[in-house]
């Protein structure tokens, strides 16, 4: 994960987004939900700051960012500091598994995802969200990266094709895609209900996927 300096320094910076805009993050969090199904207990991998893992109930977190962890303690989420592809979990030991705007950071996002492969249990649920690149805020976010912005400069950002294809190539069964913000970052918020994700629409994606079909 590039850029993890930039991270410890402005993690308030960060997680301010989700006070600014709040509509914009429940919105976020509600598709990420039904993606994940309840599946408990559950890891949110690069949790940051753990608004995402507090919101779906997901008790444990991982970030390589020690500042955005003290802040991910402080709203209740059992954190350890490390890398999405060395996770300190054993192999089978949890039922779901959240990358929530996580795949767009990482280095070497298939291994990472295997290794949410190898610590989901038989059935278990993988919700991998992202900010489509070929969605309005997918493109707002790669103009902002192209600027020097501190976080989106760092950041590479997938379609969702390209997604889907990276989590069935390590034995993903993907179930159903799911999307939400119907609206451009420069419109005002707007409370959705999740529902089927349509390229050019949604710019935020939940890809939702099994270990096993």
């Amino acid at each position: 994960m590039g850029g993890v300096s930039v991270f410890d320094s402005l993690a308030d910076r960060y997680d301010s987004w989700y006070v600014r805009h709040p509509v914009t993050a429940e919105n976020e969090v509600n598709a990420a939900r039904k993606a994940l199904s309840g599946a408990r207990p559950c890891l949110e991998v690069g949790a940051g700051t753990g608004f995402f893992a507090a919101g779906l109930g997901c008790i444990f977190g991982v970030d390589p960012s020690i500042g955005m962890l003290r802040i991910a303690r402080a709203r209740g989420v059992e954190v350890a500091l490390a890398r999405a592809e060395y996770l300190p979990l054993r192999s089978s030991s949890m039922r779901g598994v959240a990358f929530i705007v996580t795949l767009c950071f990482l280095d070497d996002p298939r291994t990472a995802l295997a290794e949410a492969f190898r610590v989901l249990r038989p059935g278990g649920r993988l919700a991998a969200c992202i900010v489509p690149a070929d969605s309005p805020w997918g493109r707002k976010y790669v103009e902002l990266a192209g600027q020097g912005h501190p976080f989106y400069s760092h950041a590479r950002f997938y379609t969702v094709d390209e997604a889907v294809d990276l989590i069935e190539s390590v034995g993903f069964h993907v179930v159903e895609v799911i999307g939400t913000l119907t609206y451009p970052p420069e419109a005002g918020e707007r409370p959705e209900n999740p529902e089927p994700y349509r390229k050019g629409v949604h710019g935020f994606a939940c890809v939702a996927a099994s270990k096993g079909a």
